[in-house]
């Protein structure tokens, strides 16, 4: 990692009535929820829950039924993009879950970095390519190989230097590290820390795992059938003091968990 000084957060979110209806099937049915600038606010429920469908909803990549999302600066007020418009895409990237995946196996790291450069038209390539790399702990080195040449861990800090290298102001994360090992997990959670500090982002993060939201998230909702069960900070959740019997179950299910 370089050395960078630390910036003020750019925007926040702010979601209102979110719906998603597919072929007649209510996935999300009327979530609310707000992210401050800088913020980091996580996503929880089990498998099936419309926690990796709201972030798609974000996106524009699930069809949203009904309900606002915008974007928010820091003294609230809605930007002005519009959800799923190019200008959005830029401000709001997301990490998938499968580094496997998310890359294209036949082009090179270089060409999956200048792919977004070249579709939002933004000039200076080399230097924007070699500042990602230098920014997820990876050299100039990485540039020519394919996806098959590196790690799961290293294709994770790809998928991540390919989201950042837009100067987004928020990241959706969905599952980043869920197919990773033990070890490389927390490096990959200590690097997006790291980053969201250096570059003042807001974070929207989903996770079966209350271990990884308490430890980068400050705020989390837990989702079931669609639905927001409980709002509440992650320390709450640490502390086990919760309010939906869901909650308290999930944590069970989890049982042993500690925030780091």
């Amino acid at each position: 990692m370089t050395d960078a000084v630390l910036v003020p957060p750019g925007l926040g979110l702010q979601v209102q009535g979110l719906r998603v209806v597919f072929d007649g099937f209510v996935a999300v049915d009327g979530v609310s929820f707000e992210v401050a600038p800088g913020q980091s606010f996580g996503i929880v429920g089990e498998s099936g829950s419309g926690k990796s469908t709201v972030l798609r909803a974000l996106c524009g990549l699930a069809p949203r039924a009904a309900g606002l999302v915008a974007l928010t600066s820091a003294d609230g007020r809605p930007s002005l993009p519009e959800p799923g418009s190019k200008s959005f895409r830029r401000q709001v990237q997301m990490v998938f879950q499968d580094p496997y995946g998310s890359l294209h196996p036949r082009q090179t790291v270089d060409r999956i970095l200048a792919e977004p450069l070249a579709i939002h038209g933004m000039t200076g390539a080399e230097a924007r390519i070699e500042r990602a790399l230098s920014e997820v702990g990876l050299g100039t080195g990485f540039r020519f190989r394919y996806p098959h040449q590196l790690s799961g861990g290293q294709r994770q800090r790809i998928a991540v230097a390919r989201a950042l290298i837009l100067e987004p102001q928020l990241l959706l994360l969905d599952e980043p590290t869920s197919a990773l090992d033990a070890s490389v997990q927390a490096e990959v959670l200590n690097l997006l820390e790291t980053l969201r500090a250096q570059r003042g982002l807001s974070f929207v993060m989903v996770s079966h795992d209350l271990a990884v939201v308490t430890h980068l998230c400050e705020r989390l909702m837990v989702m079931q059938g669609g639905r927001c069960v409980e709002q509440l900070a992650a320390a709450d959740l640490a502390a086990q003091r919760v309010q939906h019997g869901y909650t308290r179950s999930l944590m069970q299910a989890a049982a042993g968990f500690q925030r780091g």
